[in-house]
């Protein structure tokens, strides 16, 4: 039996591809230890670590009905129904609820609900992204809490996921208190959307750390001539979310990285077709097989970790 820590890059509906991935390396004998991810990946990492099979996954996200979960009969006319009071006030479009609920009834099915579930020895095997941006700070999810007098351990995994998975205009943030503060918590993808780092030792690793990083065609809305309101904010998503950490991954990263081509397909692009979901998670299928022809552990310690 092969293992492998895992860390999976956020990127919307383009987590599709992140599952893909994972279904390859389960076909070849792959169990996880520990896992992390941001938005998208922190909904994937969530799932595993309670018990789900990647095979499990491709299920629920096949069956997965965006437009009911947000709320949205009509995500393609999204930028007509803004509502300024919502937007303003609010701070966001959607409440989230509706994702966090079906996070939480997802994991009730395997009897997982709090951090303490997926805890072995009081360490949490389950890391997620998050950015308080009242404070400026990156949140690794439940360590963190802490700071907020929160017991990290007894916090829910649901609520957890739902301040991951929260795109800056389009999700209200969750709201925590520090001291006298209110803090808003929104996706972790605007600060470290692929954290492939977190799960390194000083030491020489027992087993490896996979990361799944979605990567982007250089193509904007804007350099198409779409200008309108709703493209505007699309490119800033994007841009926030694909472009943030991909200067800083250095060789000993990239080598043990699955780069998953999304095929221009857009990280809020909520009305995806059968034939686009397909070609999602067979890209992410065949980067896995690609990554996995060329891998070799022991020759990442001998290059990167002696």
């Amino acid at each position: 039996m092969l293992s492998a820590d895992c860390v999976f890059e956020g990127g919307g509906v383009k987590g599709i591809g992140l599952v893909g991935a994972i279904c390859y390396l389960e076909e070849k004998g792959y169990t996880w230890n520990k896992l992390a991810g941001t938005s998208a990946g922190a909904v994937i990492a969530s799932l595993l670590c309670a018990g789900y099979s990647a095979n499990d996954i491709k299920s629920i996200i096949f069956g997965f009905d965006y437009k009911k979960f947000l709320n949205v009969k009509d995500i393609s006319v999204l930028s007509s129904i803004i509502r300024p009071f919502d937007f303003f006030s609010q701070k966001g479009l959607i409440s989230g609820d509706e994702i966090e609920n079906w996070i939480r009834e997802s994991l009730k099915k395997k009897g997982i609900n709090t951090f303490k579930d997926v805890s072995l020895n009081g360490k949490s095997k389950l890391k997620i992204i998050a950015a308080d941006i009242t404070r400026r700070e990156l949140l690794i999810l439940p360590d963190d809490l802490e700071k907020y007098n929160i017991n990290p351990l007894e916090f829910e995994i649901a609520k957890a996921v739902r301040m991951s998975i929260g795109i800056p205009f389009l999700f209200k943030p969750v709201k925590l208190k520090y001291n006298n503060t209110t803090c808003f918590i929104i996706d972790g993808g605007i600060l470290s959307n692929y954290p492939i780092w977190i799960f390194d030792v000083p030491k020489k690793p027992r087993w490896p750390t996979f990361g799944f990083k979605l990567v982007e065609p250089d193509v904007s809305n804007s350099s198409m001539g779409k200008n309108d309101f709703f493209s505007y904010s699309i490119d800033i998503v994007n841009t926030l979310f694909s472009k943030n950490e991909e200067i800083y991954v250095k060789e000993k990263d990239w080598v043990r990285t699955i780069p998953i081509p999304t095929l221009g397909i857009k990280t809020i692009e909520f009305d995806l077709t059968e034939k686009k979901k397909k070609s999602l998670f067979d890209s992410g299928y065949n980067a896995a097989k690609k990554f996995l022809d060329n891998w070799n552990f022991e020759k990442y310690i001998s290059d990167y970790r002696s």
